[in-house]
């Protein structure tokens, strides 16, 4: 029987609420697919911060490394946003994914027919939506040196070099060759030179697929596209500013922010989360939504340990308690038949895995 190391960070805020959620729903489909999961907790955040003084322990980054995956819930909250920059959680999180040099964030963002009223937009606008959005994650802006502030003038670097964008382009088209072969390019190449590079190193590398249809798109226009027509995306692949404001903006497409998973996956490890933060004002209270969480998980089963049975188990076991009218707080205004909290919505899900078969993968 296979036997797969998670390592686990739960973070902050509600992340052990969530993460909690989803180890048990992991439990209940490794016990249907005959493997076995071996869970480690490690320690990044604000949580590192108070009992270790660092956001990042040597000891998280050598975990995480010699695991198969990581399961990750949240981090940081307004307690830890005085201290001096490179104490913060957030900057924890950025060396954390330096580190774990995990370069591509796959962002889904998928319409759910029973939540369809979930969203601002109309339903005929967004009913079937079905987007991946492939973020540059470990370059950009974000990572770019020199950087400074002194008060007076500040300024950031953005630099992308030519791998870097192959790298990425090549994950966008291999995942479009598995969904409706369609890559939109997303950069702001009429203004930056760095999205000009972006754009020519795409156009050579789409000559390697030519089964798959590239198009471009600069930034502005994606996210007023996101909002008016979102069903004509496939897969979007943009750098790491861009792909931070698109995906949140894919994510209000869809309704929830409770719902959206994540994987950042890269040559060494993958790292799966939701998309949305701690959440401390309402850690604790039981009412978080652990869907998001969970469905991180199932992509880990799905793209890092190639279950992809347990996977589909549990995708299905979401839309069969989403479709029965089960609802977390933040979702009680649509068609609610129960609203439950956090941990019975584990329960339930974990409930609908164990009366189903396993589907083919």
């Amino acid at each position: 029987m296979k036997n797969y190391k998670i390592s686990i960070i739960k973070g902050d805020g509600i992340g052990p609420e969530i993460v909690d959620e989803a180890i048990k729903v992991l439990n209940a489909v490794a016990k249907k697919c005959d493997f076995t999961l071996s869970y480690k907790e490690y320690l990044m955040g604000g949580i590192a911060i108070d009992t270790t003084g660092v956001p990042l322990p040597d000891e998280t980054v050598d975990g995480v490394l010699n695991s198969d995956a990581c399961l990750f819930g949240a981090i940081g909250g307004a307690k830890w946003d005085s201290l001096p920059r490179d104490l913060r959680p957030e900057t924890g999180l950025l060396k954390f994914r330096e580190k774990m040099g995990v370069y591509a964030n796959l962002r889904p963002a998928i319409v759910y027919d029973e939540l369809v009223n979930a969203s601002t937009l109309k339903p005929e606008v967004i009913s079937g939506c079905d987007i991946m959005v492939v973020r540059e994650l470990i370059g950009g802006i974000y990572f770019g040196q020199p950087r400074e502030n002194d008060g007076f003038k500040a300024f950031n670097t953005m630099v992308y070099t030519k791998p870097e964008i192959i790298r990425i382009g090549k994950t966008a088209f291999e995942l479009a060759r598995k969904r409706d072969k369609r890559v939109c390019s997303v950069d702001k190449a009429n203004v930056l030179e760095v999205s000009q590079l972006w754009t020519d190193t795409m156009n050579e590398l789409s000559k390697d697929y030519p089964d798959v249809e590239l198009t471009h798109m600069y930034v502005d226009n994606a996210a007023m596209q996101l909002v008016r027509n979102p069903k004509q995306f496939d897969v979007i692949v943009t750098g790491n500013i861009f792909g931070d404001i698109l995906s949140d903006t894919a994510s209000m497409v869809v309704g929830s922010i409770g719902l959206l998973p994540s994987a950042s996956t890269g040559d060494k490890t993958a790292i799966y989360e939701p998309i949305h933060g701690s959440a401390p004002d309402i850690a604790g209270l039981g009412i978080a939504n652990p869907i998001a969480t969970i469905l991180s998980a199932a992509m880990m089963l799905k793209y890092t340990l190639n279950e992809e049975k347990a996977s589909n188990m549990i995708e299905r076991a979401i839309k069969d308690a989403l479709k029965d009218g089960y609802r977390t707080k933040d979702l009680a205004a649509y068609d609610a038949k129960e609203v439950l909290n956090c941990v019975a919505m584990g329960d339930k899900i974990v409930e609908y895995i164990n009366e189903c078969e396993p589907t083919p993968a």
